[in-house]
């Protein structure tokens, strides 16, 4: 697996603690280990560009995923995945950070960065949450990703709830 994770952002962020979610991410999902992933670490300025851009909505967000060759996981009776690129997970730490502390069980930005990695991820491999059973499907999902990396790292106590909406 290809995975680039590029600070752009001026914030301290644990860049090996993204690549490493990232590719568990895609790797439980069992995403082709050739595809390619770049994550990009920006700050609140450049992610309100972006977003207002993209979604016409104002002020920054925490996380925007751009699709590229829109993979999905292979079914159950597909032996080889295929290959391909992933696209763009945009990260914004400052938002992570707000998140982090405003969250039910208060977590560091770096564990918020990581859920909101694993976030990415699944929107890149077309989950949803616009509906319900859409939203109860893709957290069940993003929190199953979550505290298996965490459990995999003997990372112990709780894992940070879903912040993103």
């Amino acid at each position: 697996m290809s995975i680039d994770v590029n600070n752009e952002s001026g914030t301290e962020v644990d860049e090996q603690a993204i690549l490493d979610i990232a590719r568990y991410a895609l790797t439980r999902m069992r995403i082709h280990p050739l595809s390619e992933l770049s994550v990009i670490v920006i700050d609140e300025d450049a992610m309100e560009q972006l977003h207002i851009q993209w979604m016409d909505l104002p002020g920054p967000t925490d996380v925007m995923s751009f699709p590229m060759d829109e993979l999905r996981p292979p079914s159950k009776d597909e032996e080889e995945p295929p290959q391909g690129l992933l696209g763009d997970i945009v990260l914004c730490p400052e938002v992570a950070k707000r998140q982090g502390e405003e969250a039910p069980t208060q977590h560091s930005m770096d564990e918020e960065l990581q859920l909101l990695t694993v976030h990415g991820v699944l929107h890149l491999l077309g989950y949803d949450h616009e509906e319900p059973d859409e939203k109860a499907e893709m957290f069940s999902l993003q929190a199953a990703i979550v505290d298996g990396w965490r459990g995999e790292r003997g990372i112990t106590g709780p894992s940070p709830a879903p912040t993103v909406s």
